[in-house]
């Protein structure tokens, strides 16, 4: 299974210069209470973004280069990826980004995890469009709102529809 994971503003924007353009800790945690004890996969720009592998979860980077941290999975194709998930039917592999990883696996993705963000904000990169009529909302859940979650957010998970 492959399930895209990811935070954007009220504009659909995702990143600006390699990073995020706020910060929400009720986010960071449900991101890491999501894909804890599953891989994820990130291109290298978005695995650099870490600072580190992280942690309780397989690291697997989608790049032609190969200067990344011991035991990081470095995987130099998109076909080669998924050739190693259909491998593993059973694994649910969580894409984390950039923008480019998400594009390239837009007909694949079985499961969205989105965090939507009522704010606009100033950045670099945009979530590549998602066909929503393709997708049935499953779950939508209001996040946190304090001094360290200033924005309105709400997660919410959709299946892809069979």
């Amino acid at each position: 299974m492959i399930s895209y994971i990811w935070a954007e503003d009220a504009n659909g924007l995702i990143g600006t210069k390699g990073g995020l353009p706020w910060h929400l800790a009720d986010d960071m945690k449900y991101f890491k209470n999501t894909t804890m004890g599953h891989p994820i996969i990130s291109g290298a720009n978005t695995f650099r973004s870490y600072n580190r592998p992280l942690p309780g979860r397989q690291n697997i980077v989608v790049s032609r280069k190969t200067d990344f941290p011991a035991g990081v999975l470095v995987i130099s194709s998109i076909s080669e990826l998924c050739e190693m998930i259909d491998q593993n039917p059973n694994e649910n592999y969580f894409v984390t980004g950039g923008a480019n990883i998400f594009s390239q696996l837009l007909d694949k993705v079985d499961r969205l995890y989105r965090t939507k963000i009522d704010h606009s904000f100033t950045g670099d990169t945009y979530m590549p469009e998602i066909n929503y009529t393709d997708f049935k909302l499953a779950k939508s859940v209001d996040g946190i709102v304090n001094e360290k979650n200033p924005f309105p957010h709400t997660f919410e998970v959709y299946d892809r529809k069979a």
